[in-house]
Order: C-alpha cells, then sequence, then structure tokens
C-alpha cells in the first residue's frame, strides 16, 4: 500500500537522478525526551565487548588446536580479547570531546 502511494505521488526512490548518484534521505537521530534514545549505544557497547572476547578468544583456540594444548590460549586469548573489547569501547564512547 505505502509503495502504491510512493508511485503515485512519485517520490519513489531508486537511488539514481538525473545524471548523478544520491543517497537516500537520512532518518532523523534519537530525540533526548524518549526513552529509547541510548539502548542502541548500550548494544552497541555490549556488541564490542562480546565480539572482541570471541574473536581473540577463538585466536587463543585455534593456538591450543595447533600446539596441541590444553585451554591456555583459550583462556589467555578470552581476558586478552576482554581488555581489548574495554579498549575499543573507550576509544569509541569513552573520551571526553572538549569545546574549546
Amino acid at each position: 500500500m505505502a509503495s502504491d502511494q510512493r508511485k503515485r505521488n512519485g517520490l519513489a526512490f531508486d537511488g539514481v537522478r538525473g545524471s548523478r548518484l544520491e543517497l537516500a534521505p537520512q532518518m532523523d537521530g534519537p530525540r533526548k525526551s524518549d526513552a529509547w534514545s541510548g539502548v542502541g549505544v548500550g548494544w552497541s557497547i555490549v556488541s564490542h565487548l562480546i565480539g572482541a572476547m570471541v574473536v581473540v578468544g577463538g585466536l587463543g583456540y585455534l593456538l591450543d588446536r595447533i600446539f596441541d594444548t590444553g585451554s591456555g590460549f583459550t583462556a589467555l586469548g578470552i581476558v586478552i580479547g576482554a581488555a581489548f573489547g574495554i579498549y575499543i569501547v573507550y576509544l569509541r564512547y569513552g573520551k571526553e570531546t572538549s569545546d574549546d
């Protein structure tokens, strides 16, 4: 139904207008009064932390398999991955911006 209305109004966006490529219009950012405005940032932080632990822990697991050791490299990889994830979150969200 919505696509029919866009076709009737001529507002369908196909990415190309005239001879140059145009981007789709940007959405508005979250409003400060919205109770859910910080949820995306929270999920992004959690994803960075878990992702770093999984990737570096996975590399540790591969080292354990290659060198036929117990699970020492896996545990070390998870700990290093957690530290790396915290550092990445700090770089992305923790730095204060100066307005000088």
